[in-house]
């Protein structure tokens, strides 16, 4: 017996096919590359670090288990009914896996959590403006659809990647689980991946805006005091009327209401239970357990580079729409915004609406437009839901 087959992670390099060791190597450099970038805050650190940890885990971790197959024990996706029960007792993250991803539940617990920590206040001061916005923020989940088709995708896996263009990781976690679960694994880890990079790209897109509109300084006196009263009735309303019209993305919308509920009714335990422990404790393990899907079978999956290659266009194109949103509102309408605040309508709640204050800071240290942006922001979320819920009906109704 060789002393390297007590070294089983490093052993496994010589036993499987040269293109599965390069992945490997691939992958575990790409893990320390995110964790470095999330360290500096290039990427979002909240998902991105977990990710980074587990990939190196999994990439890192294959050993031979004594049936001769090479594997981890992390998680396996592709398990059956029939040898599930075994997996849930050898693979340490198949209960998270099995139990909240497979169902979207992680992505509801998630949506609890941002319902928990978000501003209204100028949504419903400003509901056009917002909406406005965030319909030109969709440009990428509606022309993915069609130019994923004219690459040779299936309807039901062209509208799942087109979801990506929303950057409600969430929602594409959720849609992709009923449009195209075969394509499930991937899709969502790409999806994650490419919202983190948001936040390191989308400084660079916007400077498309000139300077000098980017540096525009919003009145605060423009968002009117809002009760919490109001606010309480529009989360009902809205969660009434939408659930309604798409009860396909109902435990989306009635998971983001109810924390938006428990924060504007004032029940200060169940919001700091949301916005706290179950926001960042679901998240963290979003992340962990993304990572330790991202093995080598996921890299050198074809279908993968297809789905790399329209999620960024995807995003791309969403940001260049909301650009365009606020740009045009500028030009056409008598109230005026930092166009900045169109970026934020690509519905990544936060994390747009921190990049595009970024932005108009790097351009003007007196620049507040944080507040502006969640209005936006808000509305983005709800638009990528409603075009969820018109993606799975439509495809339903036309098969």
């Amino acid at each position: 017996m060789s002393v390297w087959q007590f070294f089983q992670g490093i052993y496994t390099f010589f036993l499987v096919e040269p293109q599965v060791a390069l992945a490997r190597v691939f992958l575990i450099a790409l893990a320390i590359l995110i964790l470095y970038l999330a360290y500096k805050k290039v990427l979002e650190p909240l998902i991105m670090i977990p990710l980074g940890i587990a990939m190196l885990g999994v990439n890192g971790g294959l050993l031979i288990f004594q049936a001769g197959n090479i594997g981890t024990l992390f998680v396996d996706p592709l398990a059956s009914n029939a040898e599930l029960l075994d997996v849930l007792q050898i693979n340490f993250l198949q209960p998270i896996y099995t139990f909240t991803f497979s169902n979207g539940l992680i992505a509801c617990l998630v949506f609890m959590g941002i319902g928990a920590i978000t501003d209204i206040d100028f949504l419903l001061a400003k509901p056009f403006t917002s909406f406005f916005l965030a319909v030109f923020a969709e440009l990428g989940t509606l022309l993915t659809l069609p130019i994923a088709i004219s690459m040779g995708m299936s309807p039901e896996h062209a509208a799942a990647t087109a979801l990506v263009g929303g950057a409600d990781g969430p929602m594409v976690l959720f849609g992709s689980l009923i449009l195209a679960k075969d394509l499930f694994v991937p899709i969502t880890v790409v999806a994650y991946v490419y919202l983190s990079v948001c936040y390191a790209g989308y400084p660079f897109l916007a400077k498309i805006i000139p300077r000098k509109q980017r540096a525009i300084e919003m009145n605060f006196r423009d968002i009117p005091q809002v009760s919490p009263a109001s606010k309480y009735a529009f989360t009902v309303v809205a969660c009434t009327v939408l659930c309604l019209l798409f009860p396909v993305a109902s435990p989306l919308f009635a998971s983001f209401f109810v924390g938006l509920a428990v924060k504007e009714a004032g029940v200060t335990r169940l919001t700091e239970f949301l916005s706290g422990p179950l926001l960042y404790g679901s998240t963290f393990f979003l992340g962990f357990t993304l990572g330790s899907l991202l093995g080598v079978d996921v890299i050198l999956n074809s279908k993968v580079w297809l789905l790399l290659v329209l999620g960024i266009i995807a995003l791309i194109l969403s940001g260049i729409g909301g650009i365009a949103g606020g740009l045009l509102w500028n030009r056409f309408s008598k109230s005026k915004i930092n166009p900045l605040i169109g970026l934020a309508a690509v519905s990544c709640v936060p994390t747009t609406a921190k990049v595009a204050q970024k932005c108009a800071f790097a351009v003007n240290k007196k620049c507040m437009i944080l507040p502006f942006a969640m209005g936006p922001n808000v509305a983005g979320v709800i638009t990528t839901a409603i075009i969820t819920g018109v993606y799975v009906s439509g495809i339903n109704f036309f098969k």
